[in-house]
């Protein structure tokens, strides 16, 4: 199995706000650990900003853990203007085959953002 670090950067998303744009989508046969997050605001004001994952793994067992699920790691997160948020430093989330992490924002075109990935495949 090999291990691959990676960075995924985005300058100016989403197109259209309320329209999450999709940052990054774990490939076939590949498990990946999502090691950090940091979105810019790049207005004049301060935005909204939210991190989906969206997950196509099959239910894992639970009553509230259904299979091909949407959950926020961030929602509705204020980013004033000129600021940077980071996300998920420290914490990992692992993210399996065909699952997507996509971003949205108060404010097309307003938000940049720099996601770094070990990927194992």
């Amino acid at each position: 199995m090999a291990n691959t670090f990676k960075v995924i950067n985005f300058a100016a998303e989403p197109n259209s706000a309320g329209t999450p744009f999709t940052m990054y989508t774990v490939a076939s046969s590949t498990t990946t650990v999502v090691l950090g997050l940091i979105l810019a605001n790049i207005h004049s004001s301060a935005v909204t900003a939210e991190v989906e994952l969206v997950s196509t793994t099959s239910n894992r067992a639970g009553a509230n853990n259904a299979s091909n699920g949407t959950s926020f790691l961030v929602k509705d997160v204020n980013i004033p203007s000129g600021s940077s948020l980071e996300l998920l430093s420290g914490g990992k989330v692992v993210l399996e085959a065909g699952d997507v992490v996509r971003v949205d924002c108060s404010v097309a075109d307003k938000l940049s953002g720099t996601l770094s990935v070990m990927e194992i495949t």
